[in-house]
């Protein structure tokens, strides 16, 4: 019986043990609710009339929560769809103040950098200049914590930019990262008026989840039911993940390919303990870390 599995995954049935292992390994996209929310929000900012105030929108939550795929999911899609390039996905660079900001915006733009582009007011002009001529309605800024590590001015000159191209270039920013980049935005009404919020949050151990877990289930080409969505599976799968979806795909693929390893037609119990698998909050003080002193 192959009930468990998508009509797409069936085939693989059949395959040998490296194309299953290739597929299993291979990035997929889940469309869970907060990533829904999160595409219907950008595509309604991409559709919406021209503004002299644009509204940006937040999509905040925990480390490893699956926020980049969710933007480059609907990056690659509006790539697809559209005539013209209007959104543009910046990976925002490690380091404080605009000098770093600028570099990475000419970066994501795919602008050569000049020698002196830490010389400010020649950035700042390169930058309207690109931004004129490319006209995007969106840009995305992923990791954007990135940007708020520095002095308390650098930050305001930032959000001062992101106002500015708002209004001068029409440009809807959506910010991307750890809560921090809520905390930084709400720290003034002014800013905070500007922008929504979708949260992404840490997977409840719900139905919600185990919708996940089946949808994950029914990708992997093993013969046989592994029952991820039941207990005790789903319990031990939602403790060692600590419900980070990055986390929950981890273990899931280990624990197939580590079934496909074994000759195995099912993810079981044994399987998931053989992993040995630490949760992030406890590889700092894991026991194999006192091998390595």
């Amino acid at each position: 019986m192959t009930d468990h599995l998508l009509a797409a995954t069936v085939p693989l049935l059949q395959a040998d043990a490296a194309t299953r292992i290739a597929h299993i390994r291979s990035p997929r996209w889940i469309g869970y609710p907060a990533a829904q929310s999160a595409h219907e929000a950008m595509r309604q900012l991409l559709e919406r009339p021209k503004s002299l105030r644009p509204r940006g929108l937040l999509l905040t939550g925990a480390y490893h929560n699956g926020k980049t795929m969710i933007i480059e999911r609907f990056a690659i899609e509006h790539l697809r769809k559209a005539d013209r390039q209007q959104v543009w996905v910046i990976q925002t660079r490690e380091g404080a103040g605009m000098a770093h900001f600028y570099a990475s915006i000419l970066a994501g733009l795919r602008a050569p950098e000049a020698a002196g582009w830490r010389n400010l007011p020649r950035a700042s002009e390169q930058l309207d200049h690109l931004l004129e001529a490319l006209q995007p309605r969106m840009l995305i800024f992923d990791e954007f914590h990135s940007a708020l590590r520095g002095r308390q001015q650098d930050v305001k000159a930032i959000f001062s930019f992101l106002r500015r191209i708002a209004r001068e270039h029409d440009i809807s920013p959506v910010l991307v990262g750890e809560v921090a980049v809520y905390d930084a935005v709400h720290d003034t009404e002014e800013m905070g008026s500007r922008f929504d919020t979708i949260p992404v949050p840490r997977w409840s151990y719900d139905e919600d989840f185990a919708v996940l877990l089946d949808s994950l289930e029914a990708s992997i080409p093993l013969p046989e039911p592994s029952g991820l969505s039941r207990e005790p599976m789903a319990r031990a799968i939602h403790g060692l993940s600590e419900g980070l979806i990055g986390e929950i795909v981890e273990i899931v693929t280990r624990a197939a390919l580590a079934a496909i390893s074994c000759g195995e037609k099912k993810i079981t119990a044994r399987t998931l303990k053989a992993l040995r698998y630490v949760p992030v909050s406890q590889r700092r003080n894991a026991a194999f870390r006192e091998e390595m002193m």
